[in-house]
């Protein structure tokens, strides 16, 4: 048997952060609102005629295998830890031999781990007939991405996979939620420029420092969530209405907040990347993610799309062909 899977990255463009558990517990009507991209996360996995497990990836260029499942399972470590954890949880009856690819730059902040849990666990769902659905799969995964980072992830980095278009992930004590917003793609296409930076990022250790500050009752922190969580809304409220320059002028508002949080959120690259767009037409910028490097998504008049392209080049940082991707996760 061969089932190939894919699904989208993401870029977040309010709330982030508060999406993880118990954060969002703590603040009125938290939401986060993001939309998916057409970098895809992919894998195809075949059945082997052995006890055999080959775990591949080609953007890391790496590759193991192991002499069956127990095999695995009594390795002291792995290569690729994602793809072994996800592999140990649906224990294939089968050999197999999975290869993972992401078309998002290492540590770029678009949530190219969580797209490709998604991606894969959707595709042994499929082999193995587990069974389960979307959301149940959503909470599968993240609870074994906590497994390999080693400390709480959010919830809304897998949506856009699962879903694909512009959503609002609603965060209640009752469960997560998601909304898909009414935003024409071909709109968004023209307002918005997602850079690399070229320098990775570990979005563990950001979200993990903050955690604990809040946690811990620095009330600084608590406010700029309340902020933070207030922005989110505005945000959604916005892109319902299509007003387009409340949008950019709440991502100012919401980077002005989060930079407060963490102030190695930024980097001067970034800090330059912000200058010169606004400058050249940006209304508004943010770091995808938690920051510290990766990829910075700017809002732009549709007229200012090409000049502000221009400028981010001229700063040394990467303009990322993307576009809105209307569709989640696909398994054949």
């Amino acid at each position: 048997m061969r089932i190939t899977a894919k699904s989208p990255c993401r870029v977040d463009l309010a709330g982030a952060t508060l999406d993880i558990w118990p954060l969002y517990l703590f603040h009125a009507n938290p939401v986060t609102v993001n939309f998916a991209v057409d970098r895809y996360t992919s894998c195809t996995l075949e059945t082997r005629d052995d006890a055999r497990i080959v775990l591949s990836s080609r953007d890391l260029k790496l590759e193991e295998s192991f002499e069956s499942l127990a095999a695995m399972r009594a390795a002291k470590s792995y290569k690729l830890r994602l793809l072994a954890l996800l592999v140990d949880f649906f224990a294939p009856e089968t050999g197999i031999t999975l290869v993972s690819e992401s078309e998002a730059p290492a540590g770029a902040g678009i949530s190219g781990s969580s797209a490709l849990m998604i991606t894969v666990a959707a595709a042994l769902n499929k082999l193995t007939g587990r069974g389960y659905k979307i959301e149940k799969l959503r909470e599968i995964v993240q609870n074994i991405e906590a497994q390999v980072i080693r400390v709480p992830t959010g919830a809304q980095d897998y949506y856009p996979a699962m879903y694909g278009g512009v959503s609002a992930i609603e965060l209640t004590p009752a469960g997560i939620v998601r909304h898909a917003l009414p935003v024409s793609a071909e709109e968004l296409n023209a307002r918005f420029v997602l850079s690399y930076t070229g320098v990775p990022r570990n979005s563990g250790i950001n979200n993990w420092e903050v955690m604990k500050a809040h946690i811990d009752g620095d009330k600084q922190v608590h406010r700029n969530f309340d902020r933070i969580a207030s922005i989110a809304c505005a945000m959604r409220t916005a892109l319902e209405r299509h007003d387009w320059s409340e949008a950019g002028r709440l991502m100012r508002e919401d980077w002005t907040s989060r930079r407060k949080n963490i102030p190695t959120l930024t980097t001067p690259l970034i800090d330059e990347m912000v200058k010169v767009t606004r400058r050249a037409g940006s209304t508004g910028a943010k770091v995808c993610g938690a920051g510290g490097g990766g990829c910075v998504v700017f809002l732009v008049e549709p007229d200012a799309k090409d000049k502000v392209a221009k400028v981010i080049a001229e700063t040394g940082a990467q303009v990322l062909n993307a576009k809105v991707a209307p569709q989640g996760v696909k398994v054949r």
